[in-house]
């Protein structure tokens, strides 16, 4: 099982990060892909997911600032973040839709 996330780091408010996701054929082939995150003290909570037709949903937090894509032929989900708020800070994580597997995570710091 392995999915690598990456693109986190130390951004200022409103600032922009784009997050990527590649996972093993096996893993994301025919399936829904998902970000999460999870704040220091926090649970870990759904972001937003696509599925492998394109068709998104987004937490009501991120709605109109992040996107979601994917690249189908490269095994690779996206998340742009835009307008990014200091609330967005955590730990980004992608997975695969009603599975147990996670990638390591990716730190996400939106700091003046």
């Amino acid at each position: 099982v392995q999915l690598q996330a990456s693109g986190g780091g130390l951004v200022q408010p409103g600032g922009s990060l784009r997050l990527s996701c590649e996972a093993s054929g096996s893993i994301f082939s025919g399936g829904t892909m998902a970000w999460f995150r999870q704040a220091p003290g926090k649970q870990r909570e759904l972001v937003a997911r696509i599925s492998p037709g394109g068709s998104t949903n987004y937490a009501d937090s991120v709605k109109g600032r992040f996107t979601i894509s994917r690249d189908n032929a490269k095994n690779t989900v996206f998340l742009q973040m835009n307008s990014l708020k200091s609330e967005d800070m955590g730990v980004y994580y992608c997975n695969r839709w009603g599975t147990s597997w996670w990638g390591q995570g990716t730190q996400v710091t939106v700091s003046s």
